[in-house]
């Protein structure tokens, strides 16, 4: 008798922006999206991974959901993570289309890389690849030569999240599954 598969999730952890800096970002990025023949990630999945994590098992949840909150607090600081997206890249191997960020990224590179850090310890096996500050903004990208113009967008950001993500036909699915605030609470903003 073979015992049931243990369940789990497949999980990320990410900056995930407001309605408001999805949409500026989406709109800043649909000529060149058009003009590279890629498909549109959707505005309310755009967000920039901080580390990919894969399946988890579902007891681990709790571990992982104090781990993260750990991490917030060593990287709490008196203003949001800003973010400024002011230019794309195209990446030939995966076609897809990215926002580059600069700004406070070598914040979220400290960040992304104390959760990935943490995490492995922790021995759960997050994904090992470098961290590179993007929004993947398109995908199935056709070519991606010519004007790959973009009008700078800034993301505020006062946390991050532990999201799931379910695969469907119609593409990814992502849900928050909790967040993490970065901003000390009498500075958060409403």
């Amino acid at each position: 008798m073979s015992g049931a598969a243990e369940p789990t999730q497949r999980l990320f952890f990410a900056l995930w922006p407001g309605e408001c800096a999805r949409g500026a970002l989406r709109q800043a990025t649909a000529k060149a999206v058009r003009h590279c023949g890629g498909r549109p990630v959707p505005a309310e999945k755009l967000h920039v991974t901080l580390v990919f994590l894969g399946s988890v098992a579902v007891r681990r949840l709790v571990e992982l959901r104090s781990l993260a909150r750990a991490q917030a607090a060593a990287f709490a600081r008196e203003a949001p993570l800003a973010l400024r997206f002011e230019e794309l890249v195209h990446w030939s191997r995966p076609q897809t289309l990215g926002a580059l960020a600069t700004g406070d990224v070598p914040q979220v590179q400290a960040l992304a890389t104390a959760l990935r850090d943490a995490t492995l310890s922790a021995g759960f096996t997050p994904d090992l690849k470098p961290f590179r500050a993007h929004v993947t903004v398109a995908r199935k990208v056709v070519h991606g030569e010519g004007p790959l113009v973009l009008s700078p967008v800034v993301w505020k950001l006062d946390g991050f999240a532990l999201l799931d993500s379910r695969t469907h036909p119609s593409g990814p699915i992502y849900s928050v599954i909790d967040s993490y605030p970065l901003v000390k609470s009498e500075n958060a903003r409403e």
